[in-house]
This record gives C-alpha cells, sequence and structure tokens, in this order.
C-alpha cells in the first residue's frame, strides 16, 4: 500500500509570515503536491504572550495570497495541551520518563558547575532513578524524558543525508513543565503524530531538535516522519538574512508591489533548480518539485532578480489580467488609495488601454501605479521639477506649435494619427522630434518620463489632452 504523503508548516504567531517562512511554506505545499498528498497548517500558539489573534491573521492572509492553501482547518497547539499532558503522563506510566523535582536553585548549580568544568550545562540526572516517594513536600514536578545516554541518535535527512548527535549531548530534557504546560520539544512530536504528518520540511535550524524529537517517538513506539532541514536564507552579501537584506513580511512584499506568482517562482529558486529554467509556470514547478533536490547550501535573496522577474511576470501577464492584479493590490500599495479613490468605468476603461505601455516601463505594481497617476491627475497639472525645466519659455513656445498641429487632427484620435501630426509640426519647423515630444509629455502627465507620448495621448483622448495643453500654455 503506498503511504499518502502529509506534510505541515508550523509558524508560530508572533509576528508576520516572513519571507524565510514562506519559502518553509511553499516547499511543504508543493512537494505535498507533487506527490498527490496534502498540505496541513499549525499554529504554533503555545507563547501564549508573544502569541496574537492579529499575527495569526497576517499568516493566513499570507498563505492565501500566495496561493498556498492547506487541508481542512488550521490547528492550533494551545488547543491541544491536555493531550500533551497526557503523552508525558502515558510516557511516565511506561518507564520512560519521570518526574523532576530539581528546585531553580539546584538547576542553577547544575549550569554553574558545567560552566567552571569548561562543559555544556546538562541537567544531571538526580531524579533520573529516585522514587517519587523521596520528593520534597509542596514542590510541582517537571516531567524529564528518559534520553540514552550512551551511542548516537541518527538523523536520516533527505536534505542533509545522515547526520549524527552523540547520545551523551542529549540529556534528559522537559517534556512538562511544572506548571503542567508542555514544552515545544513535546508538543511538535504529539501533533505531528496525531495529525498523520509523514514529511517534516522546516528550516535546518531545527535540525539539533531533531534528534531530542526522535527521543520522544521512539519511546513512545512511534514511527518517526521522514525529515527534511531546509538551509536558511541569507542575503546578497552571504551573511544571515536581516531586514536590510529583505527578511520582511509577505504583506510587505505585497505592499511593494511583488506579484504573488513572481514571488512564488523567485522563492522556489532559492536552494532548489530545475535545470536553467529561471521562469516556471505552476504546474511546471509541482511536476518537476522533489525535496531531495534542495541545496544543502544556503540559498542568497537578491532584491534585483526578484524585481527582474516580477517585471517579466509583469510584462507576460495579459493586460486585463494586470489590470486587475492591479485593482486588487491597490489597498495595500503607497501610492493606490489615489487610483483607487478615482477609478470609475472611464477611467478604468483608460487604464486598460494604457497597460500596454505601462507594464513596458514597470517592474513592480507600485511603479505601474506611479505610471498612471497621470489618468488621475486634477487640472491644471502639478509639475515636477525635471517637468518644469522642460516648460520653459523656448519649452512653452514648442508646445504652442504642437497645441495648433494637434488641433488639425480632425479625424480619428489615435497614437498614429497624432504622431504624425506632431512629426509634420517638428520637421516643418526644424526640430527633432524628441525637442518637440518632451515638453508635450511634460504638459500632458506632469513628468519628464511616461509610457509613449503618443499612447498617452490616445488614452487620454482629444478634449483632455489639448486642454492639459492649453494649461501649460496660458
Amino acid at each position: 500500500m503506498t503511504e499518502t504523503v502529509v506534510t505541515r508548516f508550523a509558524p508560530s504567531p508572533t509576528g508576520y509570515l516572513h519571507i524565510g517562512g514562506a519559502r518553509t511554506a511553499l516547499f511543504n505545499w508543493l512537494y505535498a503536491r507533487h506527490t498527490g498528498g496534502s498540505m496541513l497548517l499549525r499554529i504554533e500558539d503555545t507563547d501564549r504572550e508573544r502569541s496574537s489573534d492579529a499575527a495569526t491573521a497576517a499568516i493566513l492572509d499570507g498563505l492565501a495570497w500566495l496561493g498556498l492553501h492547506w487541508e481542512g482547518e488550521p490547528v492550533s497547539q494551545y488547543e491541544r495541551a491536555p493531550r500533551h499532558r497526557e503523552v508525558a503522563e502515558e510516557l511516565v506510566r511506561r518507564g520512560r520518563a519521570y518526574y523532576c523535582y530539581a528546585s531553580a536553585a539546584e538547576l542553577e548549580e547544575m549550569r554553574e558547575k558545567a560552566r567552571a568544568e569548561g562543559r555544556p550545562p546538562r541537567y544531571d540526572g538526580r531524579w533520573r532513578d529516585r522514587d517519587p516517594s523521596e520528593a520534597p513536600a509542596g514542590v510541582r514536578p517537571a516531567i524529564r524524558i528518559k534520553a540514552p545516554s550512551e551511542g548516537e541518535t541518527v538523523v536520516r535527512d533527505l536534505v542533509q543525508g545522515d547526520v549524527r548527535f552523540p547520545n551523551k549531548d542529549l540529556d534528559d530534557f522537559i517534556i512538562l513543565r511544572s506548571d503542567g504546560n508542555p514544552t515545544y520539544m513535546h508538543a511538535v512530536v504529539v501533533d505531528d503524530h496525531d495529525m498523520a504528518v509523514t514529511h517534516i520540511i522546516r528550516g535546518d535550524d531545527h535540525l539539533t531538535n531533531a534528534a531530542r524529537q526522535m527521543v520522544i517517538y521512539d519511546a513512545m513506539g512511534w514511527a518517526v516522519p521522514r525529515m527534511a532541514h531546509i538551509p536558511l536564507i541569507h542575503g546578497a552579501d552571504g551573511a544571515k538574512l536581516s531586514k536590510r537584506h529583505g527578511a520582511l513580511g509577505v504583506d510587505a512584499y505585497r505592499a511593494m508591489g511583488y506579484l504573488p506568482a513572481a514571488l512564488r517562482n523567485y522563492l522556489v529558486r532559492l536552494g532548489w533548480s530545475h535545470g536553467d529554467d529561471e521562469v516556471m509556470a505552476l504546474d511546471d514547478m509541482i511536476r518537476w518539485f522533489d525535496i531531495t533536490n534542495v541545496n544543502r547550501g544556503a540559498a542568497r535573496f537578491d532584491f534585483q532578480k526578484l524585481e527582474a522577474l516580477n517585471g517579466l511576470y509583469m510584462r507576460q501577464m495579459p493586460d486585463d489580467e494586470l489590470l486587475d492584479a492591479l485593482v486588487r493590490t491597490l489597498p495595500h500599495l503607497p501610492n493606490g488609495e489615489a487610483i483607487a479613490s478615482r477609478l470609475d468605468d472611464r477611467t478604468t476603461a483608460q487604464l486598460r488601454a494604457a497597460m500596454p505601455g505601462l507594464k513596458e516601463r514597470a517592474k513592480t505594481l507600485v511603479e505601474l501605479a506611479d505610471g498612471a497617476m497621470f489618468l488621475f491627475a486634477t487640472r491644471p497639472l502639478t509639475l515636477d521639477e525635471k517637468a518644469a525645466a522642460l516648460l520653459s519659455d523656448q519649452g512653452r513656445s514648442v508646445l504652442t506649435g504642437v497645441h495648433d498641429a494637434l488641433r488639425a487632427v480632425l479625424g480619428e484620435w489615435s497614437a498614429a494619427t497624432t504622431e504624425a501630426a506632431v512629426r509634420e509640426f517638428a520637421a516643418r519647423t526644424g526640430l527633432k522630434l524628441g525637442a518637440a515630444a518632451q515638453p508635450l509629455r511634460a504638459a500632458l502627465t506632469g513628468r519628464s518620463t511616461s509610457p509613449g507620448v503618443f499612447d498617452v495621448l490616445a488614452v487620454l483622448g482629444r478634449d483632455e489632452s489639448l486642454a492639459r495643453i492649453s494649461d501649460q500654455i496660458d
């Protein structure tokens, strides 16, 4: 009987869904889809002081925006605490764990002694074989697992290969605190077992946890899921990823104007590749992805590569799809409100008509929205510094001639007919086309850069174009 693959993504709701977590979720989702399995979602909210409903909502929203959908309802680790306690008590009954009554002062004394002897701090096992009848009155015990003290524990990792841990380094770690709350190390094992997880795909910062967690699996007689510990993401300079490199929340990438499909494509290639394929359709990504092909070395995050890929996705998108993506994202963009508040049937049609020219000059939706601002400007336009310089006395003089030439266009008003009129004016007056087009662009958009100026004329229409030019002449 073939095993059905079950992966899980298990974030802590102590902040946003950061970019490293998004890649981990993506790898789990892709591997589940690749194998015909499913990905589950568990919110590891046992840290009650730092966990928040807002962070949970941000994580769910970020996953949904990236298109990474999970099976069933998200599982709350905190709500499963009674089950975690039940397993801890079962381990005591089996003789695989024990009550520890060591006080805080005793534990500190152990740490001090280890430091003095140059050893890493370890619990010395003083309650491992003592009878609970010796327990001091009024002390609530913790529960510690009986870890093996000799030999080694081998984590057979799908990415890292066999990783060996000397058992003398594991010590009898706590699985249930004296206040009755489970430790992360214990809760994760119980949850993964109960959720029938077959493959644990997570960052390699959890690799040392894997050896300890295997002790609990062994003590309960449970099968250990296959594990794949993926390298962390570093910045372009090779240093550990920080906010200056791009260790931001997924919501920040949406606000920076990246398309979810482009970000997904970029993330999948951080540590995994398929030949020389840079741009991947989602179906290809699912068909090609295999967790065993993930690299062991850290991947490097490069904003320039992400931006270039995003620009490529935008140029390849059909205009209507890109328009829909922009409109959906406007509430999240820094310059989106100005456009969203002025969108109506007329301006939406203008925006659709302008899309071919706009997307050729933009790498993000922020740049796309910025390029489209001329459509939503109110007369008389406010000129930026460079546009104002183009409309000096000489520039306005040229603009007057251009205005007259355009007023003479009486038939179809299009990019082709307006270009012909301006070219004829430039040739007649001995000007280069650019000398006529630059002040025209400034008058129409208030800027020195824009989509093609004749495309701008066509999109704005005859009346609006001539009115904007008149404003600057007058």
